[in-house]
């Protein structure tokens, strides 16, 4: 079997237990990604295949940007996932649990890009890329969380690459272009759920700044060829751990200078 034969099974086999709601075990099949670089191939082989229903992917989620959640996963380096166009949600957004298997959410700060990024122009900085940002908000990254068996010696990154890093969308709030006079290292996260605060961080938490987890996308992408489009949204990663969700429950993220996103589950 060529390798581009076998990402082609792996990714079909993944799609067809995802839409079943079937656990991804594609780590136990003899046809699973052995590198990351496999796994990043199967995986954009597997959200296309699930565009359909879910719309092709619209930018890009970037995960493990903090110490915290590289300790819980035990991923030793940020991974990106893929983000369906019609799973991102303006706020306030009623979600229906139904469409998850176990809806999550996650604390982040938004990125839309109004220019390219061209992988030729790499590598980029956070000062080279900041005339590129069209607006940042406040937004929710939406988990959807299933089960993932592999193997105990699955290099963890490629466990996690292969289920699209369980996302389920994104749940933008207002968008903020007069950005550059906040201080978003220093912005402070929190994520509520029913009025209670279940968690909380700052933007240095992530990669030392929001907007270092988009350069490190942008060069990481640029290193395949690979440049960020005019128009793509980018989840920079979590201020806080993630937290699950039930039917019934109401939901905010607010960053300092950013604003505020709003969810209700039904």
């Amino acid at each position: 079997m060529t390798d581009q034969a076998k990402i082609e099974q792996a990714a079909e086999y993944q799609a067809a237990r995802h839409r079943a709601r079937k656990p991804l075990d594609l780590m136990l099949q003899p046809f699973a990604p052995s590198t990351i670089a496999e796994a990043y191939a199967v995986q954009a082989a597997f959200v296309s295949k699930l565009a359909d229903a879910r719309g092709q992917a619209a930018g890009y989620k970037v995960a493990y940007t903090s110490a915290v959640m590289r300790e819980r996963s035990g991923v030793s380096q940020p991974c990106y996932g893929r983000i369906p166009s019609s799973m991102i949600h303006n706020s306030p957004a009623l979600v229906d649990s139904a469409d998850y298997v176990d809806i999550g959410i996650e604390c982040e700060v938004a990125v839309k890009l109004g220019a390219e990024l061209p992988a030729s122009a790499a590598p980029h900085t956070r000062d080279s890329i900041a005339d590129a940002i069209e607006w940042l908000a406040p937004s929710f990254e939406l988990v959807d969380r299933r089960d993932a068996p592999a193997p105990d010696d699955a290099l963890p990154e490629i466990r996690t690459i292969v289920t699209n890093i369980s996302n389920g969308g994104a749940l933008l709030g207002e968008p903020v272009a007069d950005w550059r006079g906040i201080d978003l290292a220093a912005s402070r996260g929190v994520m509520r759920i029913n009025d209670a605060i279940v968690g909380a961080g700052v933007g240095a938490d992530v990669m030392g700044h929001p907007l270092e987890p988009l350069v490190w996308l942008a060069n990481t992408l640029a290193a395949e060829g690979i440049s960020l489009e005019k128009g793509a949204l980018i989840l920079t990663g979590s201020l806080a751990p993630p937290e699950m969700l039930s039917a019934g429950d109401d939901a905010t993220a607010e960053i300092e200078g950013l604003g505020i996103a709003r969810l209700t589950v039904r």
